[in-house]
């Protein structure tokens, strides 16, 4: 079945790596639409023909927060599946029709592909769930938490996948409310997959072979101020589920 996907897109002033991921998104026929929120004011370099008929474009007045954004955009989605994607995410070829697969079960809230960087490693986008603990381990050990996705896998339940590319049945992402916008910019993702997983949802990534481009760019690692949102938004995180937090398999 086609058309059961609505994607939400927002840029930050990506221009033409907002480009480069509106023409991946023109090789995937499972599109039913795209809805791009510019956060901030910027020209669009293009658009695809192919998607013309598909966009639906929002202007913010003022910049929202990640959660906002897709909260807002998943009002206009009337598919069974959701799709939340990073502007700076590109690939070749359909990756939404394994994932379509992947997530036919009904217990299953989210998936997402194996993500690389530009070089072809593969980063981190699949994880254990945030704890003191594990921070601890990440500050002295340079432990990330990340989960191997096995090569041989179709896919394997996971504790949390980053928000760079998530694909959620809808009345998963509407039952537990979409994302809490009391985060601004990190941690939401962690947070929604972690509701998820207490309503009882399954969070799951698929096979390498399965994978997207995300040319990263770390803010938090270079600026000060997304560094102070990201350390609030893991005090906020921390608060919200320690000691509270479901195990995988349960």
């Amino acid at each position: 079945m086609k058309n059961t996907i609505t994607v939400s897109v927002v840029s930050h002033g990506h221009g033409a790596l907002l480009n480069e991921c509106l023409r991946a998104l023109t090789q995937c026929p499972d599109i039913a639409k795209v809805v791009l929120t510019l956060n901030i004011a910027e020209p669009l370099l293009e658009i695809p023909e192919a998607l013309v008929d598909r966009i639906y474009k929002i202007e913010n007045m003022n910049p929202k927060g990640f959660g906002e954004n897709h909260n807002q955009a998943f009002r206009f989605c009337n598919t069974p599946l959701f799709c939340v994607l990073n502007p700076d995410i590109t690939f070749n070829g359909d990756p939404f029709s394994h994932l379509k697969m992947a997530i036919a079960e009904t217990d299953v809230g989210v998936i997402a592909p194996v993500v690389r960087a530009p070089d072809g490693a593969i980063e981190d986008n699949v994880r254990q769930f945030p704890t003191l603990s594990g921070l601890i381990s990440k500050v002295i050990f340079g432990k990330s938490g990340a989960i191997t996705v096995p090569a041989d896998s179709t896919a394997i339940s996971v504790d949390w996948v980053a928000g760079m590319f998530m694909l959620f049945r809808s009345e998963w992402f509407s039952m537990v409310g979409g994302f809490d916008t009391h985060f601004f910019l990190y941690y939401e993702d962690a947070d929604i997959c972690t509701r998820l997983w207490k309503s009882r949802a399954k969070i799951k990534a698929i096979q390498p072979m399965v994978h997207v481009t995300h040319a990263a760019q770390r803010a938090s690692h270079v600026r000060l101020r997304f560094l102070t949102w990201h350390l609030q938004s893991m005090a906020r995180y921390f608060m919200k589920h320690a000691a509270r937090l479901p195990r995988r398999g349960e």
